[in-house]
């Protein structure tokens, strides 16, 4: 791994990152979590097996949530959806809508920059089979409840189910007060809206759960509502 992509366990970037982030690089508050990394890095010493941060623009009005980080993507690379299947579809569909410079998404020193949009996970750590337990998702909330605090963004995608429970969850609302479904819009306060997505994991879109068209429209709602802001 480079010094760069080192460099960004602890902050995501260089302006602003004490305002956005408050990770721990070296939390060890979900034992499952934290021995599954143990037992991951042996096997794999060049991966990072840390939580990994949140990355993008210190100020934006989209926050993307996703699960957690893939074995060989963000858990090798240290930046959320990097280097893994998923990242494929999502980082150039965010930059054909404008919202990152390009569209790769295989190594921290591409120098893939997000414009108005930041990206992080409800858990910050591998869970195994890429399964976190709800008290893991609960322990590792009060991140993503600063994360969205210290942003305030007018939009926060989530992609899949644990993801919008763990928005819900950050917000303080009631697990039934939104039900998801992809591609629906919950207005959860006057400024900001919670938008559903199918998760752009390999499995959703090879049984063509998520197609790039299905994410493509998701998109398209973000950026209109986005651009339809006074």
């Amino acid at each position: 791994m480079t010094a760069t992509a080192r460099s960004g366990l602890a902050r995501s970037s260089e302006t602003g990152a004490d305002a956005l982030d408050r990770d721990d690089p070296d939390c060890r508050r979900c034992p499952r979590l934290a021995g599954f990394l143990d037992a991951v890095r042996l096997k794999h010493p060049s991966h990072i097996c840390r939580p990994v941060p949140a990355f993008g623009a210190d100020v934006a009005r989209l926050l993307v949530v996703g699960l957690a980080p893939g074995m060989h993507g963000a858990n090798r690379s240290g930046r959320p959806f990097t280097g893994d299947y998923a990242g494929i579809l999502l980082y150039a569909t965010l930059h054909q809508f404008g919202f990152a410079s390009h569209a790769g998404s295989a190594d921290p020193d591409d120098g893939l920059t997000l414009i108005d949009c930041r990206i992080t996970n409800a858990v910050k750590c591998l869970p195994p089979e890429n399964k976190p337990l709800p008290l893991e998702v609960r322990t590792c909330n009060p991140y993503l409840r600063h994360e969205i605090d210290a942003l305030n963004p007018r939009v926060v995608l989530a992609l899949g189910v644990v993801a919008h429970r763990a928005v819900l969850m950050a917000l303080g609302l009631r697990q039934d007060s939104h039900r998801f479904a992809h591609g629906a819009e919950h207005a959860v306060s006057d400024r900001l809206t919670l938008v559903d997505s199918y998760h752009c994991s390999r499995y959703n879109t090879q049984t063509r759960r998520l197609t790039s068209a299905m994410f493509e429209s998701v998109m398209m709602a973000v950026r209109t509502r986005l651009d339809g802001e006074v």
